[in-house]
């Protein structure tokens, strides 16, 4: 298969476009770059931090990384197959959903989508600051530093991103090699390291569930991010190969670093994960630790530049579903800017506490998003079957209409049915209390927000659509020449 390259005449280095529609005339890039961009855009300490629970609630480290195994698999697949949706439609990912919701039904998850993105931007710019080391304790001086570092990426763009990402793949690949190796010889050959074999062995049935399901909804949350990644693909892009590189990349890496994490998490009692990583490293020899987590810290102001890209997209497509705005650069980059300011603000505000309550932050965000992707990969798969009218979709008061019941009822009827499996620190449902607290929330939520908008869909008039289809495709690529 062969892939139009970027146009050698490009105005800018500076990304052009933003909640538009990318035009066949400039997409570029390959199927492979996406898997070592979703390796890079996991393999964060965020993600290590995910293995730790499983060895708190003294579930044995191979039973951790079974359960990572199958989380993480299971995961992944419903994040990988949203892959596909940017290079048929070349649109961001959240923007696809007013076909579903409706230019301003869809403000739910997008506002969800949004505090996941800058959650996730917070507490990156933390853990970054605590790999640093040097004058650590001088977050006025830090934080405002490496938001700006990751919004001069994201205002660069896509491509940058991309190239950022793929060429980390390699630092990481090799750091965390030797350092995983080091740690599995170390444990294997001391295992009374820290007077806590105890936690190195043994079946817990809570745990398992518990850890299962965060390594699945942990790389579920990943969906909102994908298809801003691969919406400058060309359209005939094949799709098996998209979705498995994809797959491969964010499954691996989570994997990978789930297993570490629980293997830290085994043998060192509350582990801290910054200090752990350096600690393990430094067996090999003084100083390599440090080596891998600055290697890590740049992995983390790299995927500090995907969120705020990604939120940026997200806020311009809520807004504009109120009111028309311009895709211009000025409006990518006056959208990053407010989403380094937010960012830097809560994150020099919030308590010292705030890492212990992130994961109930962020599970809290994922049930909102859950029920949209959902509802958003029935669409594309099962009834529309990726053909859309995409100007239409552009148009607030277009074809799709600014309040879609179909899938607004399906996304708050399925949202509901989930509040009994919940499980945070502040409420846990009857059915997640019944599973030792194991939160399977995200499984009722795809089944049952997937099928009333399967159900619901019947009723769509296709071949009015299939008439919009036709002259938008005309209108978009005409307007393109």
């Amino acid at each position: 298969m062969s892939y139009t390259e970027p146009a050698a005449d490009r105005e800018s280095l500076i990304e052009q476009h933003s909640i538009d529609y990318i035009p066949r005339s400039e997409r570029h890039g390959k199927i492979w770059h996406q898997g070592p961009f979703w390796f890079t855009g996991n393999f964060v300490l965020p993600t290590l931090v995910v293995g730790f629970v499983g060895p708190e609630m003294g579930l044995g480290v191979w039973y951790c990384v079974l359960a990572v195994f199958l989380g993480a698999g299971f995961g992944t697949f419903f994040m990988a197959f949203h892959a596909n949706q940017g290079p048929r439609m070349g649109l961001p990912q959240m923007i696809q959903s007013r076909a579903q919701f409706g230019s301003r039904g869809a403000i739910v998850p997008f506002a969800a989508t949004v505090f996941v993105y800058v959650g996730f931007l917070v507490f990156d710019t933390i853990l970054a600051t605590q790999g640093i080391g040097l004058f650590s304790d001088a977050k006025w001086f830090w934080y405002p530093v490496l938001i700006a570092v990751s919004i001069v990426i994201a205002v660069i763009g896509h491509d940058l991103l991309h190239f950022v990402q793929r060429w980390l793949t390699y630092f990481l690949v090799a750091a965390f090699a030797i350092l995983t190796i080091v740690a599995i010889v170390h444990f294997s050959t001391t295992p009374a390291v820290h007077h806590a074999p105890v936690l190195t062995s043994g079946w817990n049935l809570p745990g398992f569930l518990v850890l299962f399901s965060l390594a699945a909804g942990y790389n579920i949350s990943y969906a909102v991010y994908v298809s801003d990644y691969t919406r400058y693909l060309p359209a005939d892009a094949s799709a098996p190969k998209l979705i498995t590189s994809v797959y491969l990349g964010a499954w691996i890496s989570a994997f990978w670093l789930m297993s570490l994490g629980a293997l830290l998490g085994s043998y060192i009692p509350n582990a801290d994960p910054i200090a752990a990583l350096r600690n393990i490293g430094d067996i090999l020899f003084p100083g390599f630790g440090t080596i891998v987590v600055l290697i890590s810290v740049l992995a983390l102001v790299s995927i500090m530049g995907v969120n705020a890209y990604g939120a940026m997209l997200t806020s311009a497509s809520a807004v504009d579903g109120f009111r028309k705005v311009r895709p211009t650069v000025r409006l990518r980059v006056v959208g990053l800017v407010a989403v380094g300011v937010v960012s830097l603000i809560i994150a020099l505000l919030i308590p010292d506490n705030y890492v212990n309550s992130f994961n109930s932050f962020v599970l809290l965000m994922l049930y909102f998003l859950v029920p949209w992707t959902a509802v958003n990969l029935v669409d594309f798969y099962f009834v529309r079957h990726g053909k859309y009218a995409i100007a239409e979709i552009l148009k607030p008061d277009g074809l799709y209409g600014r309040w879609a019941w179909r899938g607004v009822t399906a996304y708050f009827v399925g949202f509901v049915v989930m509040i009994p499996f919940f499980s945070l620190s502040f409420y846990v449902g009857p059915f997640a209390q019944l599973l030792g607290g194991a939160d399977f929330s995200f499984a009722v939520g795809l089944i049952v927000s997937g099928g009333l908008y399967y159900l619901f869909s019947r009723s769509i008039d296709r071949t009015k659509e299939q008439e919009a289809r036709r002259a938008s495709e005309a209108e978009l690529e005409g307007a393109s020449v």
